[in-house]
């Protein structure tokens, strides 16, 4: 029992630590700034922020576009935003006609205007299908931003804005990506919606 208590200390002490290393990376706090004032910016300007992801990290998409179409702490209007994978019969269609890697990018070219923003979850940094969407976005005067680990990957020549997590290890940048893209909900809708409802 002892030792497997130590293992929940230690996998604690893994994900405090990549924390911790996140809160002292003066790059990836501008970065999470930037992406915070371009979200803003865009939903402004009554365009949309999409997510994408694959498994574990589709979840993640799915839970940070809630955040924005559902609500953070505010009681406010929705906010569009939507995860890519949440039509099946559209992506099953895709994955079986075409491929799966395209099942993202054929869809931000049916729906992505220039201004929207693009968002790609993938811990190895390498998903082609989101690597993919990337450069359809672009294409289409979208703003990409990529949610990876420690390498970036190739996801990193594709990405305006990037967060590479320091870690090599999926679960604790998967744990990550959840609190970078928390406190993103959380400084968006306050810039948004805050003095408005203290008025």
């Amino acid at each position: 029992m002892e030792s497997i208590k130590n293992r929940i200390k230690q996998t604690v002490a893994e994900s405090i630590q990549v924390k911790q290393e996140l809160m002292n990376d003066e790059h990836i706090l501008r970065s999470l700034e930037n992406i915070v004032n371009a979200m803003v910016v865009a939903f402004k300007s009554g365009n949309k922020v999409l997510f994408c992801g694959n498994g574990g990290s589709a979840a993640d998409a799915q839970h940070l576009a809630a955040e924005f179409s559902g609500r953070f702490y505010l009681d406010r209007k929705a906010l569009p935003s939507e995860a890519l994978h949440c039509n099946t019969s559209y992506m099953t269609a895709v994955a079986n006609d075409y491929s799966y890697a395209l099942i993202y990018s054929r869809l931000i070219e049916g729906i992505g205007n220039k201004g929207d923003i693009l968002v790609g979850l993938s811990t190895s940094g390498n998903s082609i299908n989101i690597i993919n969407a990337f450069e359809k976005a672009r294409e289409a005067g979208m703003i990409t931003i990529g949610f990876t680990g420690a390498t970036g990957g190739e996801m990193k020549t594709v990405s305006d804005f990037l967060i590479n997590v320091p870690s090599t290890i999926t679960p604790r940048i998967q744990e990550a990506h959840i609190l970078c893209g928390h406190i993103v909900c959380e400084l968006v809708e306050e810039k948004l919606f805050k003095t408005e409802i203290e008025k």
